[in-house]
């Protein structure tokens, strides 16, 4: 793994350039950064939305997910590594069942809308479909472990159940579509 950043403004990557864990110098815009850029944007956001009122249970299961990102970002950083590990997929395959055993089943396609906290849930599940993208697309060009885009394609998942949970615990109701199809069928 390539050198930890000891400070910040290094200068190496006014070329349009950046290093990766490897030490390997690629673009700035090649597949591979954008993808690691996108993990990094929903990183971000989850940690926006833990500025939320939050219960201690979702709190915990959004910091572990912060860890196994920064272990998924590392990997797509070093081309051939492994650290993102399937027992990852696997513990977002047991909250997605816990949680969705909760919860009322869905009449409709629901809107992210809501409580704040299922807002934001909603801003990160978009962020991880979109890096869920980079990753199939930075896969079809190169040899990447599954294991990333399992996690990813769970986590988009659990954001989708978490908003839904979020709305619950502030005693507000999912935000149904209006479509045509139930409007006539009500008719």
């Amino acid at each position: 793994m390539g050198n930890r950043l000891t400070q910040i403004v290094t200068r190496t990557g006014d070329d349009g350039s950046t290093g990766l864990g490897n030490n390997e110098r690629v673009l700035k815009s090649s597949l591979r950064v954008q993808t690691m850029g996108d993990v990094d944007e929903l990183n971000s956001n989850i940690g926006l939305l833990m500025c939320e009122n939050i219960q201690s249970e979702e709190m915990n299961l959004l910091i572990k997910i912060q860890h196994e990102l920064f272990n998924l970002g590392g990997e797509i950083s070093i081309p051939g590594y492994e650290l993102l590990k399937p027992r990852a997929v696997e513990e977002l395959d047991i909250a997605l069942q816990k949680y969705n055993a909760t919860l009322p089943k869905l009449q409709e396609f629901i809107l992210p809308a809501g409580a704040k906290t299922a807002a934001l849930a909603h801003v990160c599940r978009t962020i991880a479909r979109r890096a869920e993208r980079s990753i199939v697309a930075l896969g079809a060009q190169e040899k990447i472990n599954d294991a990333p885009r399992h996690y990813l394609n769970r986590l988009s998942d659990l954001f989708f159940v978490l908003s839904r949970i979020f709305n619950h615990q502030e005693s507000r109701s999912d935000v149904y579509w209006n479509s045509e199809r139930l409007k006539t069928e009500g008719q």
